[in-house]
């Protein structure tokens, strides 16, 4: 069985940010599907497995003033915390387990960009899914975005379980309803093409 933990900290030991497949150098879509909400810029937004993404630069940058990370790695973090210097301080840091979290408080936005389709064990989608319903009050916003049904099979080397939007919608269940999904279609830093599936829910 795979420790994952070890296996993310393994990959932002040896790589830098910008040469992993899922690098984005502006996060166009997410900042989109998070304007597309009509939240207030001082809510709280969590952007899980948000590790060594531009997202948080580009959120604060954007006047977003209550932002969450939360990773798997602590590396991907301190990369993160790195690039960002003093403006850091404004940002929450979390290293946990998804599977495991507890949310300590409520959000208005869940940011999930390439985490929950790594979860192959029902279970385990069962956890991540019981987690966001806890940390989003009615009204909530969950943006999530996965592997297409034509994307990748595997991602660093790990299985994935791809994604329509009608099979993404089906796996979080009640409780959610979707507002908005389309396919996009990401190149990597090597120029390879990868299908996503993004979906815009509203916890009921």
């Amino acid at each position: 069985m795979v420790d994952t933990k070890a296996h993310w900290e393994q990959v932002y030991a040896t790589r830098k940010p910008h040469e992993v497949g899922w690098f984005q150098a502006y996060p166009e879509i997410p900042l989109r599907l998070i304007a597309a909400t009509g939240m207030g810029k001082s809510e709280a937004i969590i952007d899980v497995g948000g590790g060594a993404s531009n997202l948080v630069d580009a959120l604060l940058e954007n006047g977003y003033s209550n932002v969450t990370v939360l990773d798997l790695s602590a590396a991907a973090l301190e990369a993160t915390q790195a690039r960002l210097g003093a403006a850091s301080n404004q940002v929450t840091w979390l290293v946990a387990d998804i599977t495991r979290f507890v949310p300590g408080q409520q959000y208005a936005l869940w940011h999930d960009r390439a985490v929950f389709h790594f979860l192959t064990d029902a279970a385990d989608r069962r956890l991540y899914i019981e987690a966001a319903r806890s940390a989003l009050p009615p009204g909530g916003h969950l943006i999530i975005a996965t592997f297409a049904l034509d994307g990748p099979a595997q991602c660093s080397g790990l299985d994935v379980v791809r994604y329509s939007p009608e099979s993404l919608s089906h796996e979080i269940g009640t409780g959610f309803a979707l507002e908005e999904s389309f396919g996009a279609l990401h190149i990597t830093p090597s120029q390879g093409k990868q299908s996503y599936t993004f979906c815009r829910f509203i916890r009921k």
